[in-house]
């Protein structure tokens, strides 16, 4: 592609939505990436709506944008997004009733769970319906838009911003954990996520455990013929190793809330990194007399944040464009 108007780095969720919305938005895109979406930690993701280790002020009105547009995906097979009906539920001594639901899940017309249908050992929950994502099945989907709105996705590592204004006039940073490096940011820190993936032995909704400690999320997510068992949330750890141990306390967590999960054959496993920031970062920054546009941090909330921030992004470059 020659003439680039706006070069996006990185090729997670984030990357692909936003280039796909400049591109759509009439502008010469080019996507520039270490590893093909497939390849990127945003394939490893659970992907069920809702804000998760994300903070910024703008947090609520983005991630409603989001939901917007995943319910519209949700009405096309092929995008790998489906509205699923499920329950998060809360341990605790709480009256059967419960607290008021956050405000996420009232955004959802989430209704109290009768106590006859809770799980053994929770006390309250919420019923809703969520957009949820087969992330592969979607990242593909996303990385067949962007081909057809006519952007280019190549392979290759930009080592730095001043660089890569070289190339265009506006750069947008997608680069998640990798912005530590690219953008000097030491606010970004790695949590890691570990999945199992286990052959359905028949459940049709997804489960979710509402807890203050976000270190052990105990949520699976049924995708047809298998299950998606979470998870784990690590501050500081980068590796991607499969971690035997922590996979078995998945899978023991998973099959108290549902004994069907206890017996069922072990698939695959999926590592990923969150990219964890005090908040998230949507910032447009001269660099020699360029623009160069960041979206990142978005913790464990980039497919419930992306398609609000690209739009954020769509804005801000039209801006300065």
């Amino acid at each position: 592609m020659t003439s680039i108007e706006v070069l996006v780095i990185g090729a997670g969720v984030s990357g692909l939505t936003t280039a796909i919305l400049l591109a759509e938005s009439g502008l010469r895109v080019a996507v520039r990436t270490r590893e093909l979406p497939r390849d990127t930690h945003s394939s490893a993701a659970g992907a069920i709506w809702g804000p998760f280790l994300a903070t910024h002020q703008h947090l609520s009105k983005w991630s409603l944008e989001t939901l917007a547009a995943l319910r519209v995906l949700a009405g096309d097979p092929d995008t790998g997004v489906k509205l699923l009906d499920g329950l998060e539920a809360a341990r605790g001594t709480e009256p059967v009733s419960g607290p008021e639901p956050p405000e996420w899940i009232t955004q959802l017309d989430g209704t109290p769970c009768p106590p006859g249908q809770l799980p053994k050992g929770f006390a309250y929950g919420w019923r809703f319906i969520a957009p949820v994502a087969n992330m592969p099945a979607y990242l593909d989907y996303l990385t067949g838009r962007l081909a057809k709105a006519g952007a280019d996705l190549t392979l290759g590592t930009v080592t730095s911003l001043a660089d890569a204004v070289r190339e265009a006039p506006v750069v947008v940073n997608c680069t998640g954990l990798g912005a530590r490096e690219l953008a000097g940011d030491d606010e970004v820190v790695p949590v890691r996520g570990q999945l199992v993936i286990v052959e359905n032995p028949g459940i049709d909704r997804f489960f979710g455990e509402h807890a203050s400690d976000f270190g052990e999320p105990t949520y699976f997510l049924p995708h047809g013929d298998h299950v998606v068992l979470g998870g784990t949330a690590e501050h500081g750890r980068a590796d991607v190793g499969h971690d035997h141990r922590a996979a078995g306390a998945i899978v023991d967590r998973c099959a108290a809330v549902e004994p069907a999960l206890r017996h069922a054959r072990v698939l695959s496993h999926r590592v990923g990194i969150r990219p964890s920031r005090s908040s998230v970062r949507v910032e447009h920054v001269p660099v020699h007399g360029r623009s160069v546009i960041h979206n990142y941090g978005h913790g464990g909330s980039g497919f419930s944040l992306s398609w609000g921030c690209a739009r954020e992004v769509v804005r801000m470059v039209h801006a300065v464009a």
